[in-house]
């Protein structure tokens, strides 16, 4: 027992011994010396200063101190970078790996010959030059028609009606007294004869009326062309004036193509231009001309120019009031070489036109915000007038990503031209408004060219469907200018697009799908809640470019879509729809403008 005693004790005071030179060796190393305790305060205090900002990648307005989930679209929040140590303070730098996964992509800026694809949509129309009146030469009644629909061919010199005239039968009762007068009275005689002449009576049936000695009482009225009968303005029994018209005969063995061309769009169209289209109704075959003459004056309720084309048609395939769909290959005046750069590179707020220029800067590529003066419009791409030079290098794809990449830092960008750090929630700098719509619907429309393909299950296709069929409801509505339907059909819209689960699409599909989501949201909203059918279409022209990129990235079951444009709606500007037929039917318009427009793009 004793010797347990002794080993106890001796345990205790070597574990007491070694506390004890543990605590002595603590002291030497951390607290014996106050010129090392100061630095380890100092960088503590500095430390604790630090404060980490999170922020959204889909929505950088977003600004939060600590970590959780994006209040509009519920997406984990990411630290916000600062940068540190860039060469140029108002450049926007980004890694390899940033610009691969924002799928940034540049292009040299190269001098060339600016051409344009203009679509024009027409009718077929009689040549104006080929078309008579067939007039009665006698006043009378009319006893006979021997045409008696239009559509029906008549030949030259055959009889197209039959006249009773009392004119006509007292004319040739003074013929036949006059012929017993003829041999002391030849003047009178030709005199006679001649007021026969006078109605058109051919030498053949003046004789043929003198040999039988009996007035004739119907006389065939003869047609004076061959053609086809467009007009019949006339029945059997109605009485006749003479020069009359009895009906209206056209020769289409030549016809006219009248084109629309847009007011955007005549400085393009010159005499001259080949011309191919096509006829909905005689598929696999395409005609072709050259345009003689445009319109001076431009229609002021259509507010489009006519421009002819010539054709010939003796196969008669070509009727008067078909539709037909054309292409213009055009070039400006002039042929100069100009700098064109593609739609998708330039970001446009109604008073400013700016591209991002890539300048390499080491190991990472830095982006310059450069504001451009824009030409014209060539449908794909802008013709630059000012701002750039042949050889420098621009973003064409991407851009959104690097403007919400110069927001996030304070650089100048589209919100802020000036720069500085955003406020958490919106802020916009100093643009108005009006020019805030105007860049969304630049983000929206401008980046068309660049939509991916995502997987998206059946499921939510299906749901997106339902969501597309009841937007054209709603569409429908509008084409009808019925403020009080589409404000119904809006709200109805609305929920079904707040019922569709996201949750069904992950990773990139998932973020494609939240970009611009609010704004539809508060588009809908907009419509649903105004009876002012202007209003309400206003706020369409921003909800129709987002919701077709989603479709046209997600896909929908089983639906073919028509992507289709006004370039008159939007104040000029132009506005697209959606529609699940190729015929126009105009929803900023109704029946104002019911057919004005064209298909831009067709999604299977």
């Amino acid at each position: 027992m004793d010797n347990n005693k002794v080993k106890q004790k001796k345990t205790i005071i070597t574990i007491g011994i070694a506390l004890v030179a543990g605590l002595l060796l603590g002291w030497l190393l951390f607290g014996g010396s106050g010129d090392l305790q100061a630095p380890d305060r100092e960088s503590q205090h500095d430390h604790s200063g630090e404060e980490t900002i999170w922020t959204c990648s889909m929505h950088p307005q977003i600004r939060q101190p600590e970590p959780g989930d994006c209040p509009i679209c519920g997406m984990e929040l990411i630290p916000l970078e600062e940068d540190q140590g860039e060469a140029d303070p108002i450049s926007v730098q980004m890694s390899p790996a940033a610009m691969q996964l924002a799928s940034v992509q540049t292009q040299t800026v190269k001098k060339g010959t600016a051409h344009k694809t203009v679509r024009l949509d027409g009718k077929v129309q009689a040549d104006e030059r080929e078309v008579y009146s067939q007039s009665s030469h006698v006043p009378g009644r009319i006893e006979q028609l021997t045409v008696n629909f239009t559509g029906q061919y008549v030949k030259r010199g055959t009889p197209v009606a039959y006249v009773y005239s009392p004119d006509l039968v007292t004319a040739q009762e003074e013929l036949f007294e006059a012929r017993k007068l003829k041999d002391t009275q030849p003047g009178l005689y030709q005199a006679a004869y001649e007021k026969l002449k006078n109605w058109k009576l051919t030498d053949a049936q003046i004789q043929r009326i003198i040999s039988t000695g009996e007035p004739q009482e119907q006389f065939p009225v003869l047609a004076d062309i061959s053609g086809y009968v467009i007009e019949k303005p006339v029945k059997p029994g109605d009485y006749l004036r003479r020069g009359q018209p009895i009906y209206k005969i056209a020769d289409l063995s030549t016809v006219w193509v009248l084109f629309d061309v847009y007011e955007s769009d005549i400085p393009w169209i010159e005499k001259g231009d080949e011309v191919t289209f096509t006829v909905s109704s005689i598929p696999g075959k395409t005609f072709s001309g050259k345009i003689n003459y445009i319109d001076p004056v431009i229609d002021p309720k259509t507010r489009v120019a006519k421009a002819r084309v010539e054709v010939r048609n003796s196969d008669m395939e070509l009727k008067p009031e078909m539709f037909v769909s054309g292409e213009v290959e055009a070039g400006l005046s002039g042929n100069e070489e100009s700098i064109v750069v593609p739609q998708s590179a330039v970001m446009w707020t109604g008073k400013r036109s700016v591209v991002y220029v890539k300048k390499a800067t080491g190991d990472n590529v830095s982006f310059l915000m450069r504001e451009v003066l824009l030409g014209p419009d060539l449908g794909d791409s802008y013709i630059i007038e000012e701002g750039l030079e042949p050889g420098e290098e621009i973003a064409v794809h991407g851009t959104f990503s690097i403007d919400a990449a110069a927001q996030l830092s304070g650089k100048p960008s589209m919100m802020s031209p000036e720069g500085g750090k955003p406020a958490t929630g919106h802020n916009h700098g100093d643009m108005t408004s009006g020019e805030m719509e105007n860049m969304e619907s630049n983000y929206q429309e401008g980046d068309s060219n660049e939509v991916s393909n995502y997987e998206a299950p059946q499921e939510f296709k299906k749901q997106l469907t339902v969501f597309f069929n009841q937007y054209i409801k709603m569409k429908d509505a509008m084409v009808e200018s019925d403020a009080s339907k589409t404000a119904s059909e809006a709200g109805k819209t609305l929920q079904t697009l707040e019922k569709i689960d996201m949750s069904l699409l992950d990773g990139e599909a998932h973020i494609f799908w939240m970009q611009n989501l609010d704004t539809m949201k508060e588009a809908l909203q907009v419509i649903s809640q105004s009876e002012e059918i202007e209003v309400q279409r206003n706020a369409f022209v921003d909800f129709n470019p987002i919701l077709y990129r989603k479709i046209k990235a997600l896909g929908l079951d089983g639906k073919t879509v028509y992507y289709q444009f006004c370039p008159m709606a939007n104040n000029d500007k132009g506005a697209y729809w959606l529609s699940t037929e190729e015929n126009i039917r105009n929803p900023y318009y109704g029946d104002m403008m019911l057919e004005c427009g064209e298909v831009r793009e067709t999604l299977h």
